[in-house]
């Protein structure tokens, strides 16, 4: 009697060592990714680009620029809404950028059978 092949699901997940060497190879990649994503910069401005705020790909937010105009006003609560807006639109797009970066590595590990 002839002996049957078990089918392989996708990416070798019939084979444990090729499995083992793809999650470490998505592993080394992500780590990776997460270590660019730590050099990387985004911007964003509030109040006509009087202020604005940088954070890395990593959520550090890494410098704030307020244009000395605007300090000229004394308007202390106008500073703070636009620190915010600016803050948060800078994390939104910080956010967008890690999600770029790791989506495919995520994607990488669901083709192991590993539901992310």
């Amino acid at each position: 009697m002839a002996k049957r092949k078990r089918p392989r699901g996708p990416m070798g997940a019939g084979n444990p060592k090729g499995m083992m060497q793809q999650l470490q190879q998505l592993q080394q990649q992500m780590l990776e990714a997460q270590e660019q994503l730590a050099q990387e910069t985004v911007s964003a401005t509030a109040g006509g680009g009087v202020v604005e705020v940088t954070i890395t790909g990593d959520q550090r937010c890494t410098a704030i620029k307020i244009a000395p105009e605007l300090l000229e006003d004394g308007d202390a609560e106008m500073l703070q809404d636009m620190l915010i807006s600016a803050f948060n639109t800078a994390l939104e797009k910080s956010r967008e950028m890690a999600e770029q970066r790791l989506g495919p590595l995520a994607t990488g590990l669901s083709g192991l059978g590993l539901n992310l």
